[in-house]
């Protein structure tokens, strides 16, 4: 990863950016990149940049539909942030979440393991469909 990358992503842990914005010039950063002399081969894929959430339903109130766009930066920075938090913060998030029914334990939650995430992400395409509604999650 290369040193301005690294910036735009501390900016974006550290609060002073949002993840939109972060994208934006990540995206800037790559447009600024020259192209080589050489024909370097295609991508098989694209890495994919959001998770969507999309749920259309029909109630008594007539038709429903919610439709949620959540950047996999925006992962990537909450896992960084996590190592900001105290220890003993963490713990008490810990017993909370558990109490919630949540099983995640936050002080084991690494930055690697949020890529080997994403990357699987990449993958995952959910429908469900029903009389009265439909979900769909996946990556674009």
């Amino acid at each position: 990863m290369n040193e301005q990358r690294r910036q735009i992503l501390q900016m974006l842990a550290d609060g002073k950016i949002t993840a939109d914005e972060a994208e934006q010039l990540i995206g800037a950063l790559e447009r600024e990149q020259p192209e080589s002399p050489t024909a370097t081969p295609p991508r098989p894929k694209a890495r994919p940049k959001y998770l969507r959430v999309m749920v259309t339903s029909q109630d008594d109130d007539g038709p429903g539909r919610v439709n949620i766009r959540v950047p996999l930066q925006l992962l990537r920075a909450g896992v960084r942030l996590t190592s900001l938090v105290p220890p003993q913060a963490l713990s008490k998030v810990n017993v909370e979440l558990a109490k919630s029914g949540v099983p995640i334990d936050l002080t084991q939650l690494k930055p690697q393991h949020i890529e080997d995430l994403v990357e699987q992400l990449d993958d995952v395409t959910v429908d469900v469909d029903q009389s009265d509604a439909k979900v769909q999650v996946f990556c674009e």
